[in-house]
C-alpha cells in the first residue's frame, strides 16, 4: 500500500526542489501537491511550467488549491498517517506564518496541523542573507518539531552539474524522512 505525502511549493525561488521532489516520490507515493499562487508564478518563470504542465506529467497526482482550507489534510485525523509534509522551496513569508501560527492558506494549515501531530515536517528553505526575524522564526519552528533546511549543497561528492548539486539538496529533503534514494554519492563511499 503506497504511503501519502504532501508537498507545497511556495513563491520562493528554487521551485526545481519541488519540481525534482515530485518527479522522485510520484507515483510511489500519493502525492497530495498545494502550490500558492507564488509558487505558480516562480514555477512559470524558473522552470516555464504550469498548473496544466503538473498535471499533464502527474496525471494521478492529487493537486489540492492553497485556497481549500476544508481540504482533509487540514485535519489531523487524516494527516497524522502520512509520510510527512514537505515545503520545497520554502519562502520567508510561509516561515513567518507557520512560526506564528497564522494560517492564511492551506500550506500554512497544513504545516501547523503536522506539528500538533508530530507528523514530520520538513521546510526547506531558500533565502539569503538571514535577518534576525528569519533566524527567529527558524529557532520557533525547529523547537515546534520542524526539520528547517537550506537549499545548501555540498561538494564533496564533486557534482558535475547543476542537476547533481539539486538531487543533493533534494536527497538530504529525502533522508530526513527516512526514504530511500540513490541521488549522490554519500561522504567517502
Amino acid at each position: 500500500m503506497k504511503k501519502d505525502i504532501v508537498i507545497c511549493i511556495t513563491g520562493a525561488s528554487g521551485s526545481i526542489y519541488g519540481y525534482r521532489l515530485l518527479e522522485l516520490l510520484y507515483p510511489d507515493f500519493n502525492v497530495h501537491l498545494i502550490v500558492s499562487p507564488s509558487g505558480y508564478l516562480v514555477l512559470k518563470e524558473e522552470l516555464d511550467l504550469t498548473k496544466e504542465d503538473l498535471l499533464k506529467k502527474f496525471p494521478q497526482i492529487n493537486l489540492i488549491p492553497a485556497g481549500k482550507i476544508d481540504s482533509h489534510i487540514a485535519s489531523g485525523s487524516r494527516l497524522v498517517s502520512y509520510k510527512g509534509v514537505i515545503v520545497a522551496p520554502c519562502s520567508m513569508s510561509t516561515l513567518g506564518c507557520i512560526a506564528n501560527g497564522i494560517n492564511q492558506n492551506l500550506i500554512h494549515r497544513t504545516c501547523e496541523v503536522a506539528l500538533k501531530e508530530r507528523v514530520p515536517l520538513v521546510l526547506l528553505l531558500r533565502e539569503m542573507p538571514y535577518s534576525i526575524i528569519h533566524i527567529e522564526n527558524m529557532l520557533k519552528v525547529a523547537k515546534a518539531g520542524a526539520i528547517v533546511m537550506s537549499a545548501s549543497p555540498a561538494f564533496y561528492h564533486k557534482p558535475q552539474s547543476l542537476q547533481d548539486m539539486i538531487d543533493f539538496v533534494v536527497g538530504k529533503v529525502l533522508d530526513s524522512l527516512g526514504i530511500p534514494h540513490q541521488l549522490y554519492r554519500r561522504w567517502r563511499s
